[in-house]
Formats: C-alpha cells, structure tokens, sequence
C-alpha cells in the first residue's frame, strides 16, 4: 500500500511538469524589527515631573506602577518621588459602554489604580500615577482609590496626566 502512495506521488508531481529538487538555501527570512517596549515611570525631578527608565520585566501598566512605587524605597539620588508612605494594591480596567445607539462612538478605558497609605497624596502624586499610567494610550481617564484598613474605599479623583502637569 505504501509503495501504491509513493508511485501515485511520483506520478503526481511528474504529470505537472514540475521536477522534484532539495531544499535549497535562498538567503536570510524576511523579518520585522520590532522597538522595545517603554519602560519607563515618572519620577520627580527639581520640583517637576520626569520621565526616567524603570526596571520592569514587561511594559504592562500593573508593572510600571510597581516600579513607580517601588521606587520611594530606593535611593533616587537627585530624584524623588511623592508617593513614599504609599503602597500599590493593583488596577482594575473597565471600558465604558457606547453612549448613544446612532452613532458608533470609540470606546475608551477608565483605569482604577489602588493604593493604601495614611499621608496625603499630594498633586505631584497623583500626576506621578496617572501620567505613568496613562502611556498606554488605551486609559483616557485614571481614577485612584485608596483602601485602608477598617475604613471605607476613598476616591481620590479622575485624571488625565495633561490636567496634573
């Protein structure tokens, strides 16, 4: 039976006119240079926001703001951050739905960040979280709770990063 498939194969192929060859080497793959992901968080620099490279594994928003807040425990040198006393708890990613029936309107993201900390969380802070954030183009909005312990959830506002700047 075997033999039967081999012959009709080969018959197969000689009917097209095509002659079977070996592989052949033609050169290097097409390929596409993809550029490295941001990494980076806003920290403070002489009173005012700056971008600096942070030390994540991926791009994902969850880990820039890890990493942003991470960083109130290092030694920033003539950086600073204004979110020390202040913990990362994680995110929550909510689309709004489409407003209106008769026209199809983009739908955008609200991204709710929770914290935990007892200080104030000044403008510098929240400006910090939400422009961190808010490089992923997909969050139009940034909306910080904070959750403490034996009390209730405090909003601390929406923002967009060009608001606090």
């Amino acid at each position: 039976m075997k033999a039967v498939l081999t012959l009709l194969c080969l018959i197969a192929v000689a009917a097209c006119g095509i002659s079977p060859t070996d592989v052949q080497d033609r050169g290097n793959v097409p390929t596409v240079n993809i550029p490295p992901p941001s990494k980076t968080i806003y920290l403070i620099r002489d009173g005012k926001l700056a971008l600096e490279p942070a030390d994540v594994e991926n791009d994902t928003v969850a880990s820039l703001l890890g990493a942003l807040f991470a960083a109130s425990e290092q030694p920033l040198g003539d950086r600073d951050t204004a979110l020390r006393g202040f913990t990362y708890l994680g995110i929550k990613d909510s689309l709004n739905p489409v407003q209106r029936d008769e026209i199809q309107l983009p739908r955008t993201s609200t991204l709710t960040v929770y914290i935990r900390g007892d200080g104030t969380l000044t403008r510098l802070g929240k400006a910090q979280i939400v422009c961190t954030a808010q490089q992923d183009a997909a969050f139009e909005l940034v909306k910080i709770v904070r959750e403490n312990a034996h009390r209730p959830s405090k909003s601390e506002g929406r923002y967009t990063c060009g608001e606090l700047k």
